[in-house]
């Protein structure tokens, strides 16, 4: 089995160390950096599995380093903030983030949400047909997702929302079960950020994301795919 890499981004010394020796005992190979522009900079040269970035960083933010990396790269990122407040979280997740974690946290929360993450992230092994639905090309085979032919780039988490979904058109999913699908366990309270992940998710495949045609809101329950079909 390949090693997986994690890069640990976080100002504060001692926590990445204590971070590093809990993704070490993971068996995984730890990158580190304190500050917003040599974590950028190993992103790109060690090119690691995972991101975990805290927001609160010298140099360039985390939310910055989120947004440059997107441009480029769906490395899948965890982000560790001191903050609490649910719209800091929410936007984290708007820019491309695929979780979070709240400090104080436990390090071993952190490793498993990195390796939840991780596994949502493995390629498909068997050849499946693309689900289409108008003119949006679900190919879970090839982990792509195309729009009138070009491609869309999305998150980890954004793709394993729309391929629950795409794979059970008509059935309404609520926050916690598509929370569970994906992920296999859930914490408390995460479910409410599936609405930042589906806000993503029909902006970059609907015509008109105030008027979603594809992912539709179930008022109370949650979400569920429309005219979705496998050709």
């Amino acid at each position: 089995m390949t090693q997986r890499s994690v890069l640990i981004v976080d100002d504060d010394v001692k926590l990445v160390e204590l971070l590093e020796l809990y993704f070490q005992k993971d068996g995984f190979i730890v990158y580190t950096a304190n500050d917003g522009l040599a974590a950028l900079k190993t992103a790109r040269d060690k090119q690691p599995d995972i991101l975990v970035l805290d927001l609160m960083l010298p140099g360039m933010d985390g939310w910055d380093i989120c947004r440059t990396l997107r441009r480029d790269s769906e490395v899948p990122i965890l982000m560790l903030t001191a903050r609490d407040e649910e719209s800091d979280r929410l936007v984290g997740l708007e820019i491309g983030a695929d979780d979070y974690v709240t400090k104080p946290f436990s390090p071993k929360e952190v490793v498993a949400r990195a390796k939840a993450i991780l596994r949502r992230t493995k390629r498909a092994t068997v050849k499946t047909e693309p689900v289409r639905m108008g003119d949006v090309v679900i190919d879970l085979g090839q982990y792509q997702v195309t729009k009138g032919g070009q491609p869309v780039e999305l998150t980890p988490t954004e793709f394993k929302i729309l391929e629950l979904l795409a794979a059970n058109p008509g059935r309404v999913f609520s926050r916690l079960q598509i929370v569970e699908q994906i992920q296999g366990y859930s914490f408390e309270g995460y479910e409410r950020t599936v609405d930042a992940h589906v806000k993503n998710l029909r902006r970059k495949i609907e015509d008109n994301p105030k008027e979603p045609v594809y992912i539709q809101t179930v008022y109370g329950v949650g979400y569920r795919m429309a005219g979705s079909q496998n050709e």
